[in-house]
C-alpha cells in the first residue's frame, strides 16, 4: 500500500491554519517534537513513522486518532464519533505512558526540593 506523505503535510498544515497554530503549538499539544513535526509538516524526511505519531498529532488537531493514518493510505478518515475499543485501547496505553512519565518527573522534582533544603528544615 502506497503511503501519500504529501497529503499529511496538507491536512496538517490546512488544520493549523484553521486553528491558527504555529508548528511550537502542535509540537506542545500533541508531545511530538518541533523536529519531527516539521519534517512532516514539510514532507521532506520520507521514513517509517511510529502509529504514535500520526495519533497523537490526530487527537492534538481535534481528529479521530486515526485520521492521518487513513489520510496517508488514502482512506477516508474516521469520523472522531467512530471510536473504536482497540482506538480506546491505544489510547488509554498512551496515556499511562504519560502518567509514568509525569510521576517519575514529580518524584525528580520532589528528590531535588529535599536535598535543596537546609539541613535544620529536614
Amino acid at each position: 500500500m502506497s503511503e501519500d506523505w504529501a497529503a499529511v503535510a496538507k491536512a496538517i498544515n490546512e488544520r493549523m491554519k484553521e486553528l491558527g497554530w504555529q508548528q511550537q503549538e502542535l509540537a506542545a499539544r500533541s508531545h511530538v517534537s518541533s523536529a519531527i513535526v516539521r519534517e512532516i509538516q514539510r514532507n521532506t524526511v520520507n521514513r517509517k513513522r511510529s502509529p504514535r505519531t500520526l495519533e497523537s498529532l490526530s487527537v492534538a488537531l481535534g481528529w479521530h486518532p486515526r485520521h492521518l493514518e487513513a489520510v496517508l493510505h488514502g482512506e477516508r478518515p474516521p469520523a472522531r464519533k467512530e471510536l473504536t475499543e482497540q482506538d480506546l485501547s491505544g489510547r488509554l496505553d498512551a496515556l499511562e505512558h504519560r502518567l509514568d512519565g509525569i510521576t517519575e518527573q514529580l518524584a525528580t522534582v520532589i528528590r531535588l526540593l529535599k536535598t535543596s533544603r537546609p539541613s535544620e528544615d529536614r
